[in-house]
């Protein structure tokens, strides 16, 4: 196995000396990364030559692809505005609807050759007059804002750039919007990237330099803010972040006076997600005292919390998301990671659950006081988004739009299980297959995981899952802790130094599997994305007899410096920082990079990344994969698969994600069916 160059480069970490001989690695556009990077390149084209079911893998993803894509629109007096790919298409449309008659606004298929470029959001002004949208080129992080007129599909001169993460709120005339930007990057040097983030206002048909600065705070450089204007439309408000952290605060001021903006929320506590306001009382969602949420009640003219009035209490389910809507708190719950919506009154008294078609998720909802309106998408793992209606005054459920899909879904079932982890914490797990399946200890499996960052991981829908289903495969899903299927106390025991409970659970999950005959360790493939790379690579070391192949995407690897690295710093909250001696131990024991063992037979592994990625930057995928080439036997197999025009995922169009798939369904075929 081919052995890299290797630094001498050895850090002192609180008495610990760590070597890091593959950091020349992190230096992107160096001769001896892009030498290193086109071996790694063949390798990967070598090993995939030779594969026989590439092209049936092709055709068939290409047919289960090619139906039409639903999104949940977004109603605007009498125009509803949607997005929908009609099949194959690399990345969605958004049209607008009035009057039963559909009007292309943007197209992003003609914005690049390839569909590289990607719309990543669009806000829509009061009186629909105007759409303010993002794009993000090569699954980038940082994107540019353009508006475009509804009537005459003209773009207007504006674009605004440096732009990461923001909300895009118009002025309640429609004559511009707020929205927070970063500096142009390099200004402040490499270390300050991502830092000093601000909020403007732009004023429509002028140039970005001419923008309103509205609120910074320079002594607190790592705070982003996402603006959102208040349902009576009398005050601008700011969600404050540091970081990926849970708790946040919120600021505000009335729209009309040019004032400094009000700290009402800024101890960084607990979440807080402004729902609604009644004059002076605003409405949030927050988990102060409370792991699975509840709603309070704040008036701003006594927001001591002694007057704090509790509207709806925590609940058994966790409160998901809350909208407010013809003086109903539409809340979203999510009961063992799956969801259900409820209307509450304005007082909080419990109205009705709005009964949903088949057990599933979300995927946006969206509401309209005007025309008493909820729109909502619901999808599962063998169910495409479809999209619903429900009228308020009628009180009456309606479907607006679904997909027929090429794949025959009565033959095939999801369920849920419940399984214990080390300590004996019980994990809820979806298993998708056929009906019938034979509990042989045969079948192959795709263990998919994340644990992590509040995010829940809920029944999603993608055709590529499909395709693995029709040839024989298990499709298991572990809801593991440090996300937020069971609230703030599920993330806290994923997070800093609970994290390996995550790699436990998920560790725990294969063994199930294994014992209850699904599958066997020879069958037993794990994936994960992202904070879900970082799962995977960490159980392939920790346990590297347990599984028989890993798919590993842009994941975080060396959690002694992802810090380091674009927006690394933000991760702090929910990682720890090496630099910490209270926190470097922790970080040390499970960092996949620092664990690799000498003469080790790992399981194949397929590490992919992009080349545009700048949130995960593809150094953790490189330096991962060369000491893993150095350090384990020599028959482990280690496949770099680096895509072009790619980022993290954001924007990702059809036909690169039909071409990742193959390569994964490939790379599987060839090294669990040849044992």
């Amino acid at each position: 196995m081919l052995i890299s160059k290797k630094s001498e480069i050895i850090e002192d970490f609180h008495g610990t000396k760590v070597k890091d001989p593959y950091r020349w690695l992190e230096d992107t556009n160096s001769d001896d990364t892009l030498g290193w990077v086109a071996d790694r390149a063949k390798e990967c084209k070598d090993y995939f030559t030779d594969v026989e079911v590439q092209s049936k893998d092709q055709e068939r993803l290409t047919e289960l692809w090619n139906f039409p894509k639903h999104y949940v629109p977004k109603q605007v007096e009498e125009k509803l505005f949607f997005q929908r790919n009609d099949g194959l298409q690399n990345q969605a449309v958004l049209y607008m609807k009035c009057n039963g008659i559909e009007k292309v606004i943007l197209d992003p298929n003609h914005l690049s050759d390839d569909g590289t470029i990607a719309m990543t959001n669009f806000s829509v002004c009061s009186k629909g007059k105007y759409v303010a949208y993002s794009t993000a080129e090569n699954g980038s992080d940082w994107q540019e804002i353009r508006v475009r007129d509804v009537e005459s599909g003209k773009e207007l001169i504006d674009v605004i750039k440096w732009v990461k993460f923001t909300s895009v709120v118009w002025s309640p005339d429609g004559k511009g919007f707020y929205y927070s930007r970063f500096p142009q990057p390099g200004a402040n040097g490499h270390e300050e990237e991502g830092t000093h983030n601000k909020v403007y206002f732009h004023q429509l048909s002028t140039s970005q330099k001419d923008d309103i600065l509205v609120h910074e705070q320079p002594d607190e450089k790592e705070l982003m803010f996402s603006p959102v204007l208040s349902e009576d439309h009398q005050y601008i408000g700011l969600h404050v972040f540091y970081g990926t952290a849970s708790e946040n605060r919120f600021y505000y001021k009335p729209i009309d006076k040019n004032e400094s903006f009000t700290k009402l929320l800024d101890q960084q506590d607990a979440e807080y997600t402004y729902i609604t306001n009644k004059g002076s009382f605003f409405y949030f969602k927050t988990d102060l005292d409370a792991p699975k949420g509840r709603v309070i009640a704040i008036d701003v003219n006594s927001p001591d919390k002694v007057n704090w009035k509790e509207i709806i209490p925590e609940q058994d389910a966790v409160m998901e998301d809350i909208k407010y809507v013809k003086g109903n708190f539409v809340i979203v719950f999510s009961q063992d990671a799956h969801h259900a919506i409820q209307l509450y009154d304005e007082n909080g008294i419990y109205n009705q659950e709005i009964e949903l078609p088949f057990i599933g998720s979300l995927t946006e909802l969206t509401v309209n006081s005007e025309q008493a309106a909820i729109y909502f998408g619901l999808t599962s793992f063998i169910n495409p988004t479809a999209v619903f209606h429900f009228n308020l005054e009628k009180m009456e459920l309606s479907l607006v739009a679904e997909s027929t899909l090429p794949f025959e879904q009565e033959h095939y079932e999801t369920t849920q299980v419940f399984y214990p982890s080390k300590d004996g914490t019980n994990i809820p797990m979806f298993l998708t297959h056929k009906k019938g399946l034979d509990l042989n200890g045969l079948n192959p499996v795709i263990l998919y995981g994340y644990g992590g960052f509040n995010v829940s991981i809920t029944p999603t829908f993608n055709p590529a899952v499909l395709a693995w289903l029709e040839k024989g495969g298990v499709y298991a899903v572990a809801n593991l802790r440090g996300g937020m299927e069971y609230g703030e106390k599920w993330h806290k025991a994923g997070m800093l130094e609970n994290k390996q409970n995550v790699f436990d659970d998920f560790i725990a999950a294969g063994e199930w599997l294994i014992e209850n005959k699904y599958t066997s360790t020879e069958r037993l493939a794990i994936m994960g994305g992202s904070n879900g790379g970082l799962l995977v690579a960490a159980c392939m070391v920790q346990r590297p007899d347990l599984f028989g192949a890993v798919i590993c995407r842009v994941p975080v690897i060396d959690m002694l410096r992802y810090h380091k690295f674009t927006i690394g710093k933000y991760w702090i909250p929910e990682y720890g920082n090496a630099e910490n001696p209270e926190q470097f131990p922790f970080l040390y024991a499970y960092s996949p990079l620092h664990n690799i063992q000498q003469g080790i037979k790992y399981p194949p592994i397929l590490i992919a990344t992009a080349d545009s990625d700048n949130r995960v930057v593809p150094a953790h995928a490189k330096k991962f994969t060369a000491t893993l080439k150095e350090k384990a036997d020599p028959a482990t197999t280690v496949i770099l698969r680096l895509e072009k025009k790619a980022g993290h995922g954001l924007g990702k169009p059809t036909s690169k994600l039909i071409d990742e798939w193959v390569d994964f369904y490939s790379f599987l075929d060839k090294e669990m069916n040849s044992k």
